[in-house]
């Protein structure tokens, strides 16, 4: 997920950047947000890559934010746009470039909490990710692209979809908490996840994933390992 802010204010930029990044951390959503200082600047950078969301302040030296929201709807009609402002003059011309919000300066905590839970609502569920530290240094890992995970010695390793195993240490209750959540991932047994999103099929005693590996499931949790791959094969039959 991209996002821009656009204003010619370097303060007000900061200031929205870091309760938008508070916001979007609660919620374990990893985005880029980008910052530029002028409409023209911002239309630059989005021919080049779109935006998922851009906050424009309308009230700029040079193009306006309502100038470049009309030139950026010339091209691109998914762009969700939220005007930047001290004053909702200029309703009816958000009306016209279907403008997302208005947030009304200064904006509170509240306003942004509120406005961080519509952004999401309107966009494809970006995937969440968990903070993991590995050979010292702290990286961001998506649920996406976690195959499975084991725990060993005191190590959890991860498999991933780039073929790369990631080694952490915590304990296997902390790691999970966060997946148990979500339907995508099984408990296979004692120090096991799967993600059955990379599952193939449950040969066995074992899910077959994708990238040819082989998932052993304990035996009191095959029955279960069966119910909950057919509803998640079900759930993704009705999303897709």
């Amino acid at each position: 997920m991209r996002i821009a802010i656009v204003d010619d204010l370097a303060a007000e930029r900061a200031l929205l950047k870091d309760r938008l990044e508070q916001q979007l951390h609660r919620r374990n959503v990893q985005a880029d947000i980008l910052e530029y200082e002028s409409g023209e600047t911002f239309l630059e950078a989005a021919r080049k890559a779109p935006f998922t969301a851009a906050f424009l302040d309308i009230y700029m030296d040079g193009m306006t934010g309502m100038e470049a929201a009309r030139t950026l709807r010339k091209t691109d009609t998914d762009c969700l746009l939220v005007f930047t402002t001290t004053s909702t003059d200029h309703a009816l011309e958000g009306f016209q470039v279907r403008a997302l919000h208005y947030l009304v300066k200064p904006f509170t905590e509240a306003d942004i909490d509120a406005l961080t839970d519509e952004l999401l609502a309107r966009i494809p569920q970006p995937d969440k990710y968990m903070e993991l530290k590995v050979e010292g240094s702290e990286i961001h890992l998506r649920y996406q692209d976690i195959v499975y995970a084991e725990h060993f010695a005191h190590l959890i390793y991860v498999h991933t979809t780039v073929q790369k195993t990631l080694a952490t240490r915590q304990p296997f209750k902390t790691f999970i908490a966060p997946l148990k959540d979500d339907t995508r991932f099984f408990v296979c047994g004692r120090g096991v996840i799967v993600n059955l999103e990379h599952a193939k099929d449950l040969e066995g005693a074992a899910f077959r994933m994708a990238d040819g590996s082989r998932v052993f499931v304990s035996q009191e949790l095959l029955k279960p390992a069966r119910q909950a791959f057919m509803e998640f094969l079900l759930q993704r039959g009705r999303m897709a």
